[in-house]
């Protein structure tokens, strides 16, 4: 074995510790089912016992997504530290850290593609980005996004998962907000369609603004949608929360969503809404 060699017939500890299998197995956080993670993989990140959607990267996200060959845009910006923002650890270490842990400059990206027949944008964030937080770069390029379907009358596709605004910009995370519902109310004008798909988990500002302004609102199974907590909610209303409280299966029931459609339909069933959603020429 690696970690350790035998001399003098004593065995020493090299500090060397290698597992093998490491990374091959994941447990699903639902049903506690121990996967092969290439049998994890192949299934889109859902567990084949219970069907628990685990959460999927932005990029992994536009290859399920859209055909071979699409075109990834507007990487190059990057997030500054407007208020020289500092609490356990400075903000510019938290973006260097998250920049060198995901290869992303920030939590989106865009994409220009083929959704089956229909050309179209697809914004995608990234949880594992400062939890997806929206900052400036974030409210940016999705306000690029929404140009790009307005100029060029493609539509326009945004997948959320986040923890809503990037409080470390301060005011210029909040002013996104306004910025983007401000760019989809054009794009509302112009007849051109959206569809938000929201992901575990969307909260905060994002479901605020630009996740629940879709044509059409669709959302993974289980995932965790909602502006405050729960344990806030509880706090400030005095009453215990029914069972499933912001999941996406609450809120299909009760109007907030059109659709709850498992990942592995998703492709299919936004081409069968595009159909019905066709752009005038």
């Amino acid at each position: 074995m690696s970690w350790f060699r035998r001399e003098d017939n004593k065995i020493e500890d090299t500090g060397e510790k290698t597992v093998r299998t490491e990374g091959l197995w994941i447990k699903c956080d639902s049903c506690g089912q121990a996967i092969f993670r290439a049998d994890l993989d192949a299934n889109l990140l859902v567990c084949p016992k219970c069907g628990f959607h685990f959460r999927m990267g932005s990029r992994a996200r536009i290859e399920m997504l859209l055909n071979p060959g699409y075109e990834l845009v507007d990487l190059e910006l990057k997030s500054t530290d407007p208020l020289g923002f500092s609490d356990l650890r400075s903000y510019k270490s938290r973006l260097e850290k998250a920049r060198k842990d995901t290869g992303l400059n920030d939590a989106i990206v865009n994409a220009l593609g083929q959704l089956g027949e229909h050309r179209v944008v697809v914004s995608a964030m990234e949880y594992s980005f400062i939890g997806g937080s929206m900052g400036a770069v974030v409210g940016e390029t999705i306000a690029r996004a929404v140009d790009r379907a307005h100029d060029n009358r493609q539509p326009l596709i945004i997948v959320s998962a986040s923890g809503g605004a990037r409080m470390m910009e301060g005011i210029v995370s909040l002013m996104q907000l306004a910025k983007i519902s401000t760019a989809l109310a054009r794009l509302d004008e112009a007849s051109v369609p959206y569809i938000s798909v929201l992901t575990d988990p969307t909260t905060g500002g994002v479901t605020a603004s630009f996740a629940m302004l879709g044509d059409l609102n669709v959302a993974e199974p289980g995932a965790l949608i909602g502006f405050a907590g729960p344990r806030v909610i509880e706090q400030t209303i005095r009453q215990k929360l029914p069972e499933g409280f912001q999941r996406s299966e609450f809120l299909l029931q009760h109007g907030f969503l059109d659709a709850v459609v498992n990942r592995r339909e998703l492709k299919s069933y936004l081409i069968r809404a595009l159909d019905f959603l066709r752009v005038a020429a």
